[in-house]
């Protein structure tokens, strides 16, 4: 039986209570990707169906009814008897076309991304994406008031923000910890392996620019929601980036010619005065405890937090080094900063964000994380760009419906 037998307003009984279940038809297209399969399908959508479904203040529960979309017959054939689903197919427009679905989700490549997503509008379906939105600002933006104009509701994936180790920053933030927060320091990164003598762990699109590819396409989007939400607007950027490894080996074990940046280094000065140097490589070997780490400093006390981990050191207990090259250090600086306490059980950042996605489109809910929040990423993107090409600071307008 397939599974939309489960119908808007069908009961379910869970042993102790009689709980509604509602049905909410979402296409996963780009399924047979490493994000859109891992993140979320496995870990996000097909989690939520094994809790149970979302649920809503009402009492009621939102099911996620999965409609798995791609080009490859055979791999979505495979992934769909792999995890007991039954509705697949390689015809977006079809999908587009039914009345039992309400979501489209995107994780295609970039390129393919802005074509399917006006299909989604004009098919009146709310629309819920990877990032980057898409290739350009005036293209994201274009596509931000199409959505608004036909209705429909909006997110773009925003995964670091539900970090345990952000959660916890943000948690020191709001509690005021730092006092006035100075600046901020991130390193992001690891080694990807070029293709020869070991596979790499990326696939290779990522560094050709033809493709959509390049580390600051990929990560200047994330890094402009972070400093936004955390820390302020940001006001300027100035990038400098590198093709560090100019020849790679794609899955076929052909060499070809990498022509997108593979490491980006920018300087972003932010509202309030804050500034922050984010480096991203996929070109350095890992010498910290995650593969990503945001150093804060503030006026009252410091904090470094990574995907998962946390630890501060306030003004009170902070150490007097003294600089001198001629006598080895004699302290153990990382012992000298406390674990910040989880104090909270943390979920896979992707789910979360899924169901408040699935609540706003459920209940209307706030969801602030949507297309115009998305534009402003593939901005910061665009700008970074700018700035390596011409060497400059180049200021970030306010950008508007």
């Amino acid at each position: 039986m397939q599974e939309s037998a489960y119908l808007i307003g069908a009961s379910a009984y869970d042993g102790r209570t009689l709980m509604t279940r509602r049905s909410i038809g979402i296409i996963v297209n780009g399924v047979t990707g490493r994000m859109g399969y891992r993140q979320h399908l496995v870990r996000s959508l097909l989690a939520i169906r094994s809790a149970g479904g979302v649920p809503l203040a009402d009492g009621t529960t939102v099911w996620p009814h999965l409609v798995l979309v791609g080009r490859s017959e055979a791999k979505l054939r495979e992934i769909a008897e792999r995890h007991g689903l039954d509705d697949w197919t390689t015809d977006l427009s079809a999908a587009l076309a039914r009345d039992d679905i309400q979501i489209y989700f995107d994780a295609q490549v970039t390129q393919q991304r802005e074509k399917a997503i006006r299909q989604a509008i004009e098919a009146g379906k709310h629309i819920y994406t990877e990032k980057p939105l898409a290739e350009d600002t005036a293209a994201a933006l274009d596509l931000a008031r199409a959505a608004r104009a036909a209705g429909v509701r909006t997110g773009v994936v925003q995964d670091k923000l539900f970090l345990p180790g952000l959660r916890k920053l943000k948690r020191l933030l709001d509690g005021g910890f730092f006092g006035q927060v100075l600046s901020v320091r991130g390193e992001f990164g690891y080694w990807v392996f070029e293709g020869d003598w070991q596979p790499a762990q990326r696939p290779s699109w990522n560094y050709r620019a033809a493709d959509g590819g390049g580390i600051v396409v990929d990560m200047f989007p994330h890094w402009h929601y972070v400093l936004a939400e955390l820390f302020g607007e940001v006001r300027s950027v100035s990038a400098t980036i590198a093709t560090h490894i100019p020849r790679r080996v794609d899955e076929a074990g052909r060499p070809y010619e990498a022509t997108a940046d593979d490491a980006a280094y920018g300087t972003f000065e932010l509202a309030g005065g804050v500034i922050a140097q984010l480096n991203s490589s996929w070109c350095v070997r890992v010498h910290r405890d995650e593969l990503v780490e945001f150093q804060v400093d503030g006026t009252e006390g410091s904090a470094v937090a990574g995907l998962r981990r946390c630890r501060v050191q306030h003004r009170a207990v902070t150490p007097k080094p003294v600089w001198n090259p001629d006598l080895p250090a004699t302290e153990d600086f990382r012992s000298q900063w406390t674990e910040v306490p989880d104090n909270e059980d943390f979920d896979n950042g992707f789910k979360v964000q899924w169901e408040a996605f699935l609540r706003h489109v459920a209940t209307g809910e706030p969801f602030p994380w949507d297309f115009l929040a998305g534009a402003r990423g593939v901005q910061l993107a665009e700008l970074g760009l700018l700035s390596a090409r011409e060497g400059r600071r180049v200021e970030v307008p306010e950008l508007a419906l």
